[in-house]
């Protein structure tokens, strides 16, 4: 499979690409800046463009089966988030079928035990310090929700906690709910979420829907 990974050079692209290539991937990994160039995996092809310029994802797209977007906002540039969603969109409306991994948020999930709350309104889940990025990661997954497109996408949601840990390719898969374990923990490594997001590339089971994953 051939795989474009917008946002390589992040904690969940860089997973998303090592464990892409460990599978037997072609990967071309993108960065806005060619500076960055030194942070990649060196199995990579490493390219320069911008996931929110529908230009350049067509140009990147061209001939892939798959693009992941794995970018994620500078502090106080959260609006980004579903703007580059709108611009994915549009540059792969114009591929021949590329299909659309987005690496969202958990916010837009539902709490379990709570007739409906969404983790952004659950302070155990989504603290007011992270409001801001979680009410981006709803706008942007309202975007693939609400447009009208043939682009095939998927919308991948962590867990509340996402953060680097360990592989252990052990975890649980849900649709709109929020993963809890007993002890009312939600968490999920990016290296597991990783794992996820190549087993849903090389098996779909998603399609224009969104699922989660956590322990």
């Amino acid at each position: 499979m051939r795989i474009t990974v917008f946002g390589a050079a992040g904690n969940s692209g860089s997973r998303v690409v090592t464990e892409a290539l460990s599978r037997g991937h072609e990967v071309t990994a993108v960065v806005r800046d060619a500076a960055r160039f030194t942070e990649l995996h060196p199995d990579a092809a490493h390219r320069t463009g911008d996931a929110a310029d529908p230009d350049h994802v067509a140009e990147l797209s061209a001939g892939q089966d798959l693009v992941v977007n794995a970018t994620r906002p500078a502090p106080g540039r959260e609006q980004d988030h579903p703007a580059v969603s709108r611009a994915l969109l549009g540059g792969l409306a114009r591929t021949d079928g590329v299909r659309l991994i987005v690496i969202g948020g958990a916010g837009s999930l539902t709490v379990p035990g709570t007739e409906g709350v969404l983790a952004i309104d659950d302070p155990r889940y989504v603290p007011a310090a992270w409001r801001h990025i979680a009410e981006a990661s709803n706008a942007q997954y309202e975007v693939l929700r609400t447009t009208d497109t043939t682009v095939p996408w998927t919308y991948l949601s962590p867990a509340a906690l996402f953060e680097p840990g360990v592989r252990t390719g052990e975890f649980r898969l849900a649709k709109d709910e929020l993963l809890v374990a007993p002890d009312g923990s939600s968490a999920i490594s990016m290296e597991d979420l990783a794992v996820a997001l190549l087993d849903e590339a090389e098996n779909p089971r998603h399609h224009r829907a969104r699922f989660t994953v956590g322990y």
